[in-house]
């Protein structure tokens, strides 16, 4: 075993948001669910902002705060429900739906999903979203993976040079990028702080 792999072993697991409910599988499966709807109920709010094929979304924001609150495997068990909903339903941005999306331009960002969530996931259960700046970190860290595959993703569905995708998939959505991650950083750690003062 790694050196490596013995620190992560030893690092101590916290608890997330969701385990302040009784556990049940029930829960999970509900709690997990309920992640999917939220993304994309935020998938809805898009805004085009050409010449990108890519619409800023609340899903980022979604993403995040799923992750965090339901941890690694749920979180990421979560948007991966969301994308294969998005086969057959109308939940991808602007209502879209189908393979045709996940080949095109948004593929690589809703594949991006699934590990951002697992990434942040696990910095919550790491005590990542209990303070406002690592809270706000874990949502950076989390958008540099979305953003990460969806840079690839566009590249290869528009077949555009690497600097129109990196302005038109990455540059433009930064600031949003940014006060997503302030969102996060100011709603996670004010709930923790309900959940302490309703446990005392």
């Amino acid at each position: 075993m790694s050196t490596a792999q013995v620190a992560h072993d030893r690092l101590p697991r916290m608890r997330v948001l969701a385990d302040v409910l009784p556990r049940t599988q029930a829960r999970d499966a509900a709690l997990v669910a309920g992640g999917a709807m939220l993304t994309a109920l935020a998938a809805q709010i898009a805004v085009e902002v050409p010449p990108s094929p890519v619409p800023v979304t609340g899903q980022t924001l979604a993403v995040g705060l799923v992750g965090a609150t339901l941890g690694a495997k749920r979180g990421a068990l979560s948007l991966a429900l969301y994308a294969v909903l998005g086969l057959m339903l109308p939940v991808y941005a602007d209502g879209e739906s189908g393979w045709d999306v996940v080949w095109g331009a948004s593929g690589g960002y809703i594949v991006g999903f699934v590990a951002a969530a697992a990434a942040i996931g696990w910095l919550a259960e790491h005590g990542g979203d209990r303070r406002v700046l690592s809270t706000f970190a874990a949502f950076v860290v989390g958008q540099a993976i979305v953003f990460a595959f969806g840079l690839g993703g566009l590249k290869i569905a528009v077949g555009e040079s690497w600097g129109w995708t990196i302005h038109n998939g990455l540059g433009i959505f930064i600031v949003g990028g940014l006060i997503k991650a302030a969102i996060g950083a100011a709603v996670l750690p004010s709930a923790w702080r309900l959940v302490r003062g309703a446990e005392r």
